[in-house]
């Protein structure tokens, strides 16, 4: 998958179940959030706002509530600060970076640091981890509404890196800075995103069999946190090893 986070792939696969919670909404009002915070509230001038805005109407969250959670950004509304955290952690030889959406450092810190401890694995400084992902704009339209010939007409001119075709799904890969030019080039051509956002992406992995059980019970505990906005980890776990774990997961 050239280098996709295979944890985010098997969470979008399970993106229905997950959208039947109140927590995504959640998740998405936060995001909406320190976008309006960081670039004001008007998503035209706004491309952080404007992804974060498709994003939750692709998740079908109610206009009010996007409503809301862009007041609370710009200050028009009163409510919580949000602030964003990034931790890191290992699980035997497989680097985890988490990154969250908080109001409360202390106890967002003290949950993280406890699902490191539950499923054996162990928190450190984020440097230590982060040094084994990079940041990249991730784009997914679904095959129906644009093929990845289509696409690739589109994205490649606007400074996408790759294009690829999976399960029904075309994933463009963007380097961090063409991430919004990207999305734009889409939505100018009427072609609408699945879901947008800029991810961690391993620069290497690391093979896992044993135990692969395991890593995936801590990053799914992890990413059901209520302060966490994603998860992504550097494994790399055999065809067969994965298939089970998609049932499980999936």
């Amino acid at each position: 998958m050239s280098g996709h986070s295979k944890w985010a792939t098997i969470k979008r696969k399970k993106g229905a179940n997950d959208a039947k919670r109140a927590k995504i909404f959640t998740r998405l009002a936060k995001e909406i959030t320190i976008a309006a915070r960081d670039g004001g509230g008007d998503p035209e001038m706004n491309a952080g706002l404007r992804t974060a805005i498709n994003n939750a109407k692709a998740q079908n969250m109610p206009n009010d509530n996007i409503d809301r959670a862009i007041k609370r950004g710009t200050g028009d509304q009163d409510g919580v600060s949000y602030e964003e955290k990034v931790y890191a952690g290992f699980y035997g030889g497989v680097a985890i970076l988490v990154n969250a959406l908080t109001d409360n450092n202390n106890r967002t810190t003290a949950e993280v640091r406890h699902a490191f401890s539950k499923f054996n694995g162990k928190m450190v400084d984020t440097g230590s981890a982060a040094i084994y992902f990079e940041r990249k704009g991730i784009i997914v339209v679904d095959e129906e509404k644009a093929d990845e010939e289509k696409v690739m007409e589109v994205v490649l001119d606007a400074g996408a890196e790759d294009v690829e075709s999976e399960d029904g799904l075309v994933t463009v890969t963007t380097p961090r800075e063409a991430f919004h030019k990207v999305v734009k080039a889409l939505e100018d051509a009427e072609i609408p995103a699945e879901s947008a956002d800029v991810q961690d992406l391993p620069t290497n992995t690391i093979a896992t069999r044993r135990d692969a059980e395991g890593l995936f019970k801590l990053i799914s505990f992890l990413d059901d946190l209520d302060d966490t906005s994603s998860v992504a980890a550097n494994f790399d776990i055999p065809d067969d090893e994965m298939a089970k774990l998609q049932e499980l997961y999936g």
